[in-house]
């Protein structure tokens, strides 16, 4: 099946509100877990494509010592995060910015930890995000970006979005085909990341519904 790709930005207020309210707990939670895991406990983290900021505030609260700085191109999106991050009571730990991912604004080697999650579908060239992650990671600096992955056929596409059921209205079950149509398969996420020069990074399908690049990046600027 072909890609095809999506609007870069979901900027308006609806599509915040609609996005904020879709029921990812227990995805956000694992990827939360996995982030924890790569054993970054203090420094600094950057979260590209932060949305409402739900991933930053789950780490946070487990780890205090982490400060996170999460960008997106969404102001509306950053608008709904920033009451989620105060909410929370996590505003020392936790900065949102208005940033382009594929041209970051940010010092070579800067980011102890970089995580991304359902971000690169959006983008009409994640190259571009690949290689800003590896100018802006430190050195041995650890890696977690999660995604959709494209489905094989649109009979996949129809059954996917089936399966979420109830759970999401009819908006949602639209912003959710537009996306598994936008993604990319494993291939190419394996072919952006060769071409980027970010090796030491296990790129797999980690569920029927996304792919996962997890590890210490081994090739980056010094």
């Amino acid at each position: 099946m072909q890609r095809v790709p999506e609007p870069e930005v979901m900027d308006t207020l609806e599509e915040a509100i609609e996005y904020d309210a879709m029921d990812f707990t227990d995805v956000n939670s694992a990827f939360a877990e996995y982030a924890i895991s790569l054993g970054v406990t203090d420094g600094l983290v950057l979260d590209a494509g932060t949305g409402t900021a739900r991933i930053p505030i789950l780490i946070c609260q487990r780890c205090p010592n982490l400060q996170i700085i999460g960008i997106d191109l969404a102001q509306n999106m950053l608008m709904i995060g920033a009451k989620n991050i105060e909410q929370a009571g996590l505003q020392g730990q936790i900065t949102l910015e208005l940033a382009d991912s594929k041209a970051l604004p940010y010092a070579d080697g800067l980011f102890d930890l970089i995580i991304s999650n359902s971000l690169v579908h959006h983008l009409p060239d994640p190259l571009l995000f690949f290689l800003e992650v590896k100018r802006v990671l430190k050195l041995n600096g650890a890696i977690l970006i999660r995604d959709l992955i494209r489905p094989v056929d649109t009979a996949t596409v129809n059954t996917l979005v089936d399966k979420i059921g109830a759970n999401y209205n009819e908006h949602q079950k639209i912003l959710f085909r537009d996306s598994l149509h936008a993604a990319f398969n494993l291939e190419e996420v394996k072919q952006m990341f060769e071409t980027a020069g970010i090796t030491g990074v296990e790129i797999y399908q980690s569920s029927e519904l996304h792919w996962t690049a997890a590890g210490c990046a081994k090739a980056q600027n010094k």
